[in-house]
């Protein structure tokens, strides 16, 4: 153990802790815990955005992905600037309409209470098996620096980051958000440059070695009547289509992000945060594959073998390679990143569980019921969420786990509230009939077709939610305008 290292690390943490339990005072009512008081600038949202968007399966497992491929993941990002227009012309408008704390009173709103409780029960199971993933691989960072088992890795992390999550609330999750996505970039930049450093020729040997690879390919235009079309998660199809689907869904549909729009002070703010944080996205999106790009070069220069799992390769080579103080650095930031998720991740659990759940059962009683019941919550799936990182210790990549899991969800969710929103005719029963089939078919092509990637399914799930959707209004002579 390097003792200066360590040192770092400790007093980010202890830093990162104490400044968003700072937060507590202002926590008066359930608007300041969930919404931050709607009185947060555009631009710190948009950098919490960031933030709740990167997790550490980006900043170990996008690096992982060039090392083993190529820059074939970035066609993911163009989707997500399509998403982010559907977004603010299609969604926006409706959430500002009136005063929401979660995306699925706009459900209520729209269908009715039964399906405001179905989405909202679909988020919670969507958001805790995500970041269960997530939180298992926090424990592999930690694990590596402090060589301590995977378990008390996740302890730690948990505790730190729920402790500032349960006293400042979003006002605590949004400005830690901002120190701490400055600081994962910061990171990322300085070990680019120290990693460079070590490389024989420089940044010319690693464009030829590359090059010469075929690892610096960006589009794969196969066509869709290719053989294994489907199978290919980084075409430029399934990258743009399906990216633009996943991201409308995230974005759009899950409290995560939603509950950081609904927090702007206005629709335009919010569409301006939302716009600018695709900008920082793919920004780091290509650094991380930059660096995964120059450590394949600097295994095969020096002769090294690929570990058999590549999430480890960043952190195994930061830890091991980096000057003293550097390393801690950016160990700091890979950190960073991840409690900024799970901050995010704690306080949006806890806002659909009081807010579409408690309070429409237990009405009448004081704020400060409300607000202590909210802390709770933070607490009760703190817990959860330690349990399922526990049990997600054998995912052969973080990265493709935790998005494939969300995918399969997000096409129900996405389907049906495009059905809200743009279908007149549809009624609750058939929105309910709809949005659960969607989720059944992803499961099974999840399960039952192999063949079909991750990137595929909210596009599948969405489709076939719409589908039922109308089939069943007409079934069921249903018409809800």
């Amino acid at each position: 153990m390097r003792w200066i290292d360590l040192a770092v690390i400790a007093v980010y943490l202890a830093g990162i802790t104490w400044f968003g339990a700072q937060f507590r005072k202002s926590q008066k009512s359930l608007k300041d815990y969930f919404l931050g008081g709607k009185n947060t600038p555009w631009w710190a949202i948009g950098f919490s955005i960031v933030s709740a968007e990167t997790s550490t399966l980006t900043v170990i497992g996008t690096p992982a992905l060039s090392f083993a491929g190529d820059f074939g993941f970035l066609q993911v990002v163009l989707g997500y600037l399509l998403a982010r227009i559907v977004i603010s012309l299609l969604f926006l408008p409706h959430y500002f309409k009136g005063e929401l704390y979660t995306a699925y009173e706009l459900m209520e709103r729209r269908f009715g209470l039964r399906l405001r409780k179905l989405t909202a029960g679909l988020f919670l199971l969507l958001r805790a098996l995500a970041e269960g993933v997530r939180v298992f691989a926090i424990s592999i960072v930690v694990a590596i620096v402090l060589g301590t088992g995977e378990i008390p890795s996740i302890v730690l992390i948990v505790c730190l980051t729920l402790f500032y999550t349960f006293e400042g609330g979003m006002t605590a999750v949004i400005w830690t958000d901002v120190i701490q996505m400055f600081l994962y970039i910061a990171g990322a930049v300085v070990s680019l440059f120290v990693i460079l450093s070590q490389i024989q020729g420089g940044w010319q040997a690693v464009m030829q070695m590359a090059s010469e690879a075929g690892k610096l390919k960006v589009f794969d235009f196969t066509p869709p009547a290719a053989e294994g079309f489907f199978a290919r998660p980084y075409s430029f199809w399934a990258g743009v289509v399906g990216g633009c689907f996943l991201t409308t869904a995230s974005h759009g549909t899950e409290q995560l992000m939603v509950q950081r729009l609904l927090a702007a002070k206005d629709e335009a703010s919010a569409r301006k945060a939302l716009m600018a944080s695709w900008a920082v996205i793919a920004f780091q999106f290509t650094l991380f594959l930059v660096i995964g790009l120059i450590l394949w070069v600097y295994y095969q220069q020096n002769g090294i073998p690929a570990p058999a799992q590549k999430d480890r390769i960043y952190p195994e080579f930061i830890w091991r390679e980096l000057p003293s103080g550097v390393a801690g650095l950016v160990v700091a930031a890979i950190l960073a990143a991840a409690m900024s998720n799970l901050s995010a991740a704690l306080n949006s659990l806890a806002s659909t569980t009081v807010m579409d759940f408690y309070k429409l059962r237990v009405k009448g009683r004081p704020e400060s019921h409300y607000l202590r019941l909210a802390r709770l919550a933070t607490l009760g799936w703190g817990v959860v969420l330690f349990a399922i990182g526990v049990w997600s210790r054998k995912v052969p990549s973080v990265l493709e786990a935790g998005l494939g899991i969300a995918s399969i969800l997000y096409g129900g969710l996405l389907g049906v509230f495009l059905l809200g929103l743009t279908a007149g005719r549809v009624g609750e029963r058939s929105a309910m009939a709809a949005m659960t089939a969607g989720v059944g078919v992803n499961l099974w092509v999840r399960f039952a077709a192999p063949g079909v990637a991750w990137t595929w399914y909210v596009l599948i799930g969405t489709v076939t939610t719409v589908a039922v959707g109308f089939a069943s209004s007409f079934l069921l002579r249903e018409r809800a305008d």
